[in-house]
């Protein structure tokens, strides 16, 4: 367990770069298949997907509280491609990162 949660921290520290299992794994002194199939049961999500979640979550967060563009908010949460950024960002919130931009410019300025 206590390995988990370094492997947990791993990838919340590091969740802007490239990360594999085999590596994380190898960081916690597991095989991939048990450290894969451990992380699952423990967050019911694969590694990459946490870290996947991780990075919408601070996109999100960057749009809304500092205002940058897509294509910065992308590259600095470790996308190499606005355009699969910004797929990725509308299957999990439901709306385009410049639709999120267009509502907190709208609501700042009725404000």
């Amino acid at each position: 367990m206590q390995s988990l949660v370094r492997a947990i921290s791993r990838i919340k520290q590091g969740f802007a770069s490239s990360l594999t299992v085999p590596d994380l794994a190898k960081e916690v002194g597991m095989s991939s298949s048990l450290f894969y199939a451990q992380f699952k049961n423990l967050t019911s999500t694969t590694p990459l997907q946490y870290q996947k979640d991780l990075r919408l979550i601070e996109a999100r967060r960057m749009l809304v509280s500092e205002g940058t563009t897509v294509s910065d908010t992308a590259f600095r949460i470790g996308y190499e491609s606005p355009t699969q950024f910004s797929r990725e960002y509308s299957r999990k919130y439901g709306e385009s990162p410049l639709n999120t931009k267009s509502k907190i410019a709208k609501f700042s300025t009725a404000v």
